[in-house]
């Protein structure tokens, strides 16, 4: 499929794990793809693999403002134009209520919540002109609670809810926004959870399909929301859970 053929996608967290294949992904369809994380290094590294001359790699900590407002301009400069965001930037760190520092809050909510509004208010008016698509990577943490975590299950369920406003505020604009739900993913943010063969029996016993996601299965998600395949889809926060959220959480009579 070539879906996204003269398109411009910004990628976000594009450094590894989901958001370096939502990059790949974008250009296999035919995308030009604006590469975004801290990290410059690891950056580089995700570009070397994407079709030359498609890439650009522009280092820069979305949760302050004016490195947001730099990314869009760099990427428009650059391309000419933009038609995707997918909002891939985010942090995990648990935590119960009484736990958390107040450091550990504000840092869990500005990479998971402030940096998606900062940058969806930054693209918006690129992407009016586009009639284009903004697509959050959320959780199922955002979709009820979670032990240990309260941190993250609060930023991820705002994220749920923003994604629903912003959709509804850019409805007859022709912007779609979307977002996508994972459950545990195998990537370098969940590896030392993967290390864990205990907790991992867990993971198999509650998620149906029996196994952690791929990237790349998140990476279609994103890619199917972003395009015109699901041009008649907004304001959704889709599950790609392996049929997690299909349980209402009982234990399974059949030993699995």
């Amino acid at each position: 499929m070539r879906r996204f053929d003269g398109k411009v996608a910004i990628v976000t967290g594009a450094g590894s794990g989901i958001s370096a294949a939502v990059a790949a992904r974008f250009a296999d369809e035919g995308a030009s793809v604006v590469l975004c994380a801290r990290r410059e290094a690891t950056l580089h590294e995700v570009a070397a693999r994407l079709p030359a001359g498609r890439a650009l790699v522009h280092a820069a900590d979305v949760t302050v403002e004016a490195q947001v407002t730099a990314l869009i301009d760099a990427a428009v400069a650059r391309f000419g134009r933009l038609d995707v965001v997918a909002n891939n930037a985010g942090l995990f760190e648990g935590g119960t209520v009484t736990e958390a520092t107040t450091d550990h809050w504000r840092r869990v909510m500005a990479t998971n919540l402030d940096a998606a509004f900062f940058v969806s208010r930054a693209a918006i008016p690129h992407l009016l002109k586009t009639r284009g698509a903004i697509v959050n990577t959320s959780s199922v943490s955002g979709l009820g609670g979670e032990w240990g975590a309260a941190a993250y299950v609060a930023a991820k369920g705002a994220l749920n809810n923003l994604t629903q406003a912003m959709a509804l505020d850019l409805a007859r604009s022709g912007v779609r926004v979307n977002a996508v739900c994972p459950t545990m993913t195998a990537t370098p943010m969940t590896a030392s959870m993967s290390s864990q063969p205990e907790l991992m029996a867990k993971f198999r016993d509650r998620i149906p399909l029996g196994r952690a996601a791929d990237p790349k299965e998140i990476a279609a998600a994103i890619a199917f929301l972003a395009s015109d395949d699901a041009s008649f889809i907004t304001g959704v926060n889709l599950p790609v859970d392996g049929g997690t959220c299909a349980s209402n959480g009982e234990p399974s009579p059949l030993g699995y």
